[in-house]
């Protein structure tokens, strides 16, 4: 299980079905000491497997409660030699520790990131191994459990429910457990002196936590975040996950990214002037695309962000901004001048978070709209997410799905043919 995308993280041979962490952090001195115990099963015989562990280093390895012949880590990759018969279910216990820091991508620094005061993770695509050892692989969705020590003055937020919160000292453990199947870099921590603000109840429990001196802004805007929520539950499908976060960051962050079940923003998202709207839209949106429903390779990221970007589109024109058809030629023109150098469905690492594939991806989503109308269209969206529901997904099976709504499939893969493997940006559909 490689992705051609991030050829180096990965690891054939094996699926995880859970992650049991147990870390303990100390903020000042950026120490993380943790424990990891992963639940596998072999999809062929074995000798010998690898995890993605960067910039730790483990000190102890058991595989079934037994020492293994050999361990050993270099270039990012913990390897461990022990035989496991194809079909096996199989345990990893591993013991690791070290000063995390984030690693160096084409796509940036990803990973476990000191913050002035505190902790964020931000790992898309790959690097989610900066601070658990893992099959770091968008496809390989586990259970998580994640208990986090850290200093007492700090919030922890992690994936999932909170189990359990215990005060020992100064310091206190703070237990998570996500029980919806979730990729490797979706899985964060976020640590920070914050306080808690409800948000709604209804129709899905929503929080944010975040500096106390921000709440008065923050309440503006995010404030009309519980009406996105009605607005993508009625037209994507339920909710997939039990609550909602959001974290702001006392820190200035260049873009705000989304983890399962959170979203994490920084403190110049916040103006009281609600100047991040569209954005706030685009990482709930995410929750559905991308977290719920992840791209079986990044391949076909436009499934999450061509989807996500077009919820921003959504929300203006329910929120009395531009409309879809207007944000659309707006966006069109602008694709007209640029480079023409984009496969959608196949976009290589060098663009896979390229803007242009944010907007075209969203402008084939509502030319796709005009071709089934509205209603099909919304259907097709909401049979799309119940169908994958905490799955993993391709864009041969959205297409395979959009077939089943329209009457002229020829005219359908045609349309999905200049839309999505095309370089050369199509015109838009005239008016009916």
């Amino acid at each position: 299980m490689v992705d051609r995308y991030v050829p180096s993280h990965g690891n054939p041979g094996y699926k995880v079905e859970s992650y049991d962490l147990e870390l303990d952090y100390r903020v000042n001195s950026n120490r993380l000491s943790g424990k990891a115990t992963i639940t596998a099963f072999a999809t062929e015989p074995l000798t010998r497997f690898s995890l993605d562990l960067s910039g730790l280093r483990a000190s102890k390895v058991a595989v079934n409660g037994r020492r293994p012949q050999r361990f050993s880590q270099r270039a990012g990759k913990l390897y461990v030699t022990a035989p496991i018969p194809d079909g096996a279910e199989f345990t990893i216990d591993i013991q690791y520790g070290g000063n995390p820091k984030p690693e160096d991508s084409p796509w940036g620094e990803l990973g476990w990131e000191e913050l002035t005061e505190g902790v964020i993770v931000a790992s898309q695509p790959s690097g989610a191994a900066t601070w658990f050892p893992c099959n770091d692989h968008p496809a390989d969705k586990a259970h998580y459990r994640i208990s986090i020590t850290t200093d007492s003055p700090y919030q922890v937020v992690a994936n999932g429910r909170l189990v359990s919160r215990r005060v020992k000292a100064s310091r206190t453990t703070w237990v998570f457990d996500q029980a919806a199947p979730m990729a490797t870099y979706l899985a964060t921590v976020q640590i920070g002196r914050y306080d808690e603000v409800d948000l709604a109840t209804s129709p899905v429990t929503s929080r944010g936590v975040l500096p106390g001196g921000q709440i008065r802004e923050f309440r503006h805007d995010f404030g009309r975040q519980q009406d996105m929520m009605k607005l993508f539950c009625r037209l994507f499908g339920t909710y997939p996950f039990g609550g909602y976060t959001v974290v702001v960051t006392d820190d200035p962050l260049e873009i705000p990214l989304e983890a399962q079940g959170i979203s994490v923003f920084g403190s110049n998202h916040v103006d009281g002037r609600r100047g991040s709207e569209r954005l706030v839209a685009h990482e709930l949106a995410h929750q559905w695309f991308g977290n719920s429903l992840t791209p079986s390779n990044w391949q076909h990221i436009w499934l999450n962000e061509g989807f996500a970007c077009y919820a921003e589109w959504l929300w203006s024109e329910e929120s009395g901004g531009l409309t879809a058809d207007q944000q659309v030629a707006k966006a069109h023109s602008r694709l007209k001048g640029l480079q023409q150098d984009l496969l959608l469905s196949d976009p290589g690492p060098e663009l896979m978070f390229d803007d242009r594939l944010y907007k075209r991806g969203a402008i084939t989503l509502h030319v796709l709209r005009k071709h089934l109308g509205d209603e099909p269209f919304f259907e097709l969206l909401r049979t799309w997410t119940k169908t994958h529901r905490h799955g993993s997904v391709s864009t041969a099976e959205f297409i395979a799905l959009a077939t089943t709504f329209s009457p002229d499939e020829d005219a359908l893969r045609k349309l999905f043919a200049n839309w999505l493997d095309s370089y050369d940006l199509p015109p838009l559909p005239r008016r009916r």
